[in-house]
């Protein structure tokens, strides 16, 4: 459960943390390496996305997580209101963000080709990682609150700690819905 602020801090296990990033870096790569071309043109299961544009998705997660990463700073230092009204400003836009979330993911994976995902993710996943190892306890613990409609995983106030397990169960959501193969990660 989230801590709302003031709350004791939580420990985050970076390692653990770290090692989640790095099977679901892992998982992905193959993934992309054993798909078909027909394999990425079929529909996923329970999305209106391809799989090629699910996998876009996916990837789109943990880039994401970097804008988020600088908003948590920023609104960590300003009182809770201010992250309360931008939450409630953000939530009034589901609509057009579910929209404009969609398009983009259709737009991601048109744009970029499935061989260059893999290695954009290392790069997102090892810079998630680098400013991990470099988190305080103090700056794991700030946080601020969140359009719940927006995702599944937000909680109306998350911490940084819980901001970096984010992509990854964004990604063990996602991966369940993929007709490429049927493995669990």
């Amino acid at each position: 459960m989230p801590s709302a602020p003031g709350a004791r801090p939580a420990t985050l296990d970076r390692a653990a943390v770290g090692a989640e990033m790095e099977q679901a870096r892992l998982d992905f790569h193959r993934l992309v390496d054993e798909a078909t071309r027909a394999d990425l043109r079929k529909p996923s299961d329970g999305t209106r996305w391809t799989n090629q544009q699910l996998l876009f998705h996916m990837l789109l997660g943990y880039l994401v997580v970097r804008a988020l990463l600088i908003l948590v700073r920023a609104f960590g230092l300003l009182p809770d209101r201010a992250s309360k009204a931008f939450a409630w400003l953000l939530n009034s836009a589901r609509r057009p963000f579910h929209l404009i979330n969609y398009l983009g993911s259709c737009a991601g994976a048109r744009i970029i080709p499935p061989a260059r995902l893999p290695g954009m993710l290392d790069h997102v996943i090892a810079a998630l990682q680098r400013r991990l190892r470099r988190e305080t306890d103090a700056t794991l613990d700030r946080g601020m609150r969140y359009p719940t409609s927006w995702d599944p995983f937000f909680s109306s106030y998350m911490t940084l700690a819980e901001l970096y397990r984010y992509p990854t169960q964004h990604y063990r959501y996602h991966r369940q819905q993929l007709t490429v193969t049927r493995d669990d990660l």
